[in-house]
């Protein structure tokens, strides 16, 4: 395993800036593209904008096959055709969303004070995307490590590390890990140990257990209690009272029985190369150290153009393969989702994971149901009893329902959540039905209770 990361690491040391720079603009959303694209055209003489009725697209351009062949040493992720790529020509769709990735974006900076190199940082935010509106890692973190050839084991300092930030116990698995990564500086104390030896006995409100076991007086088990509850039980909660707007990076329309399947440019400068500084280098009247600097951003700006052209072709295939193995969601049965992972859309357009991963991070895509995130449409996959495989997301759905419709004078102990998922199909063991209730914010039986 050493040695496999070690040549991973070896592969993304020896990127080209051109694959660099195609990397860092495919996993940008369309407002940090538009900031992007704006100090470019500051940066670089060789780039303009290009007035509204020069634009021409031409929805059939090919990459050429020198640059294919230039960039097959380093991934597949350049070797594809952009037929079906469009233009989206309406007004940029914007939609009121909650600050969530306002909170992801200010960890994603404070990355940058950790101790990481770049392919560490890149599961870094792998991780941080991963995680629900709660602060929760929303997945098992072995099914990320797998992305990268790399074991749990590999990647649990990483994680370690984020728990860390502000928020502390942000990307938390559960509650207890999410609290005790709250209490590291309080050791030895009460609280610290409540959590630690006693959690589902606190969980429970078993608190003369809690006295007999850990010989404490009421007042010093008040106010543990008391210190424990004003934790924060969801770091990605409550960070802002505020809402920003949120602008779809794809938009999915339906054309009789087809999708068309659109990239959201419009608002982003269309960008083209300087023609008089181009025309000065043709002519060769350029020389010495003007004809060198003229030279390199000659092809920085060609380089940056190309990026942009791909990140629309990238898109815009990525969200065609997502179409096609979630053919229900599309069709209108929005509460089901099959097991789709990120080296599935990867095998099917024969790409690079990590690219996939690029254009799914953070995305929005605007739908004839509504603005989703690109990462709903994937769900882990769960083998029932019977033998049919099915997507957590379809579970965690039914079980919702369950919980919300429940009497909440009344509330479902864990076993008869189990009963009523099984009479709708689900035969699940309780165990797996606690987790899933568990990831999904809801407490026990007794927590959900109301007078």
């Amino acid at each position: 395993m050493a040695t496999s990361l070690k040549q991973i690491h070896g592969q993304r040391q020896k990127l080209a800036p051109r694959q660099v720079l195609k990397a860092r603009v495919l996993q940008l959303n369309t407002v940090n593209l538009e900031q992007t694209i704006l100090e470019e055209l500051e940066q670089n003489p060789l780039l303009e904008q290009a007035e509204s009725e020069e634009v021409e697209l031409d929805t059939e351009q090919d990459i050429d096959e020198e640059t294919a062949m230039n960039d097959i040493d380093v991934s597949l992720e350049d070797m594809y055709s952009d037929e079906s790529t469009y233009y989206f020509s309406e007004e940029k769709k914007e939609m009121p969303l909650p600050q969530r990735h306002t909170l992801l974006e200010s960890m994603i900076n404070q990355l940058q004070d950790l101790d990481m190199d770049d392919f560490q940082r890149e599961i870094a935010e792998e991780i941080l995307w991963n995680t629900n509106e709660r602060g929760y890692l929303d997945t098992d973190l072995i099914l990320i490590a797998d992305r990268y050839e790399m074991t749990e084991e590999d990647i649990k300092p990483i994680l370690k590390k984020i728990q860390r930030l502000d928020p502390k116990g942000f990307a938390a698995r559960n509650l207890k890990e999410c609290l005790m990564i709250q209490l590291e500086d309080d050791e030895g104390a009460l609280a610290h140990n409540i959590v630690h030896n006693c959690f589902d006995d606190f969980m429970h409100k078993r608190y003369d257990k809690i006295k007999d076991r850990l010989d404490c007086s009421d007042k010093d088990l008040h106010d543990a209690i008391e210190h424990i509850v004003h934790m924060n039980p969801s770091p990605g909660e409550g960070i802002s009272d505020k809402f920003h707007t949120v602008i779809p990076d794809v938009i999915v329309r339906e054309d009789g029985n087809e999708w068309v399947i659109t990239t959201n440019d419009n608002g982003l400068p269309e960008l083209r190369i300087n023609q008089d500084y181009e025309t000065q280098m043709s002519k060769g009247s350029l020389s010495g150290d003007a004809k060198k600097f003229i030279k390199e951003k000659l092809e920085s700006a060609n380089w940056f153009i190309e990026a942009i052209h791909q990140r629309r072709i990238t898109m815009v295939n990525v969200m065609r393969a997502i179409i096609q193995f979630q053919p229900e969601w599309f069709s209108g049965e929005m509460d089901f989702l099959r097991p789709l992972k990120l080296q599935d859309i990867a095998e099917n357009i024969q790409m690079d994971i990590s690219t996939i991963s690029r254009s799914t991070r953070g995305k929005f895509v605007d739908t004839p149901y509504g603005i989703f995130e690109l990462k709903h449409y994937f769900s882990d996959s769960i083998e029932l009893s019977d033998g049919r495989i099915l997507g957590t997301f379809v579970i965690k759905r039914a079980l919702e329902k369950i919980i919300k419709s429940e009497n909440k004078q009344k509330p479902l102990s864990d076993d008869i959540l189990v009963e009523e998922l099984t009479k709708e199909g689900y035969n699940l063991a309780r165990r797996t039905v606690a987790k899933y209730r568990d990831q999904m914010g809801f407490p026990v039986a007794r927590l959900r209770k109301e007078i």
